[in-house]
């Protein structure tokens, strides 16, 4: 089962540098940010962090989804990414997919490729799924 979420859910720093589209299913999440010269490094490339950013991101709402039906949230824990190819312009594509569902842990593939469908980026992400607690109360 796949859902498309719509731009309202995409808030904060997400909103920030961009990122749409969003498709959410049980094990797989996609998104798409549109290369602009704010993203990119003083060299003309798209800024490394950004490709950090979107893996984290579709990880963690694709776990979250999940996990948030009975009261649990998802956070980052590990972001590996390697940059394989550039991007300098167009559109930067990004598939998730859950590679383990665990009781306290996820572990994300995070694909990212460019306009012409070439893989540029490969992250391994591990979001930490916690149960929900009340400001004040400890952890």
């Amino acid at each position: 089962m796949s859902t498309t979420i719509p731009g309202e859910y995409v808030r904060g720093f997400d909103r920030l540098y961009g990122l749409e589209q969003i498709d959410l299913g049980e094990d797989r999440a996609r998104g798409q940010v549109k290369v602009r010269d704010e993203l990119k490094q003083p060299s003309g490339l798209v800024h490394g962090g950004v490709y950090a950013a979107i893996a984290e991101s579709l990880a963690s709402l694709g776990t979250a989804a999940v996990v948030a039906r009975d009261g649990r949230i998802a956070m980052g824990l590990s972001n590996q990414t390697s940059f394989l190819r550039p991007i300098t312009e167009g559109t930067i594509h990004a598939v998730a997919v859950a590679k383990h569902r665990g009781r306290t842990t996820w572990v994300w593939e995070v694909e990212m490729s460019d306009d012409q469908d070439r893989l540029c980026v490969l992250t391994r992400m591990t979001i930490a799924v916690r149960k929900r607690y009340e400001a004040g109360t400890r952890a």
